[in-house]
């Protein structure tokens, strides 16, 4: 096993368990306790961990931008159901906008059954997905690619969208609250959500309930911006009565 693939097995176990110990991956992997002590140093380094006596905690700021193969799975039952329910919001021969979420990547797929779809995206990991797709049209934003975030971003990924105008734009984000509204971790992909924001005629924030309550470093928009939220799992009811103070539909399982 390579190293990479190690950690990221460690970090996934710490994503899982929110904390390792030396001596038991030591066991686990056949390798050194020095081995593993460096592994969980490249971790700590990356801002992933915090160390601790005999092994590390995972670290829970929200600005850390995980991996995208360590993101994709994480909660997968909520990002599935939050992809259903968004399906039934999209029309045969809509054109949608989607950004380099990991909800996105179960959205595309949960959508497969769709026609003459057509979709602009900043996700590599979404253009590969649909290359197997032969009736829907996949355009690509362009853009600086981002390691480890399969996303493409910057000044480029913005022109290319502000070209086109969409029935649908769906996006994610790392926090959501009542005050702050809708913010992520990173500047330049929150910037690039903005312009999809701008472009799309129906507005759709797809966000889990675990991020709600929270604020990331950077705004994307606001409350208001938002046409239609959908979550995982029913909000509290400051939440809903915000919701229908903006006119904003709440779509979440019954």
């Amino acid at each position: 096993m390579l190293a990479i693939e190690r950690r990221n097995e460690i970090l996934e176990k710490l994503q899982a368990e929110r904390r390792v110990v030396v001596s038991e991956l030591s066991h686990v992997y056949d390798v050194s306790e020095e081995t593993i002590r460096r592994d969980l140093e490249k971790l700590v380094n990356d801002g992933y961990a915090i160390k601790s006596y005999g092994g590390a905690v995972i670290n829970e700021n929200i600005n850390i931008d995980l991996p995208f193969n360590i993101r994709k799975n994480r909660n997968v039952v909520g990002k599935q159901r939050i992809a259903e329910l968004i399906s039934r919001q999209v029309n045969d021969g809509d054109s949608i906008m989607l950004d380099a979420s990991s909800t996105a990547v179960y959205t595309v797929k949960a959508l497969k059954d769709k026609k003459n779809l057509t979709v602009i995206t900043s996700s590599v990991e979404i253009i590969i997905e649909l290359f197997d797709v032969p009736d829907w049209r996949v355009l690509s934003t362009g853009g600086i690619s981002r390691e480890g975030s399969f996303a493409l971003v910057g000044a480029q990924t913005d022109r290319m969208l502000r070209s086109y105008h969409a029935d649908k734009t769906i996006i994610s984000c790392k926090g959501l609250d009542l005050a702050a509204g809708i913010t992520d971790s990173d500047e330049l992909q929150a910037n690039n959500k903005k312009t999809m924001l701008e472009a799309g005629k129906e507005k759709i924030l797809a966000v889990d309930s675990s991020k709600f309550g929270k604020i990331a470093f950077t705004t994307v928009g606001m409350l208001k911006d938002i046409t239609i939220i959908v979550t995982d799992e029913k909000p509290a009811d400051e939440w809903i009565q915000k919701f229908e103070e903006l006119g904003i539909e709440c779509v979440y399982p019954e």
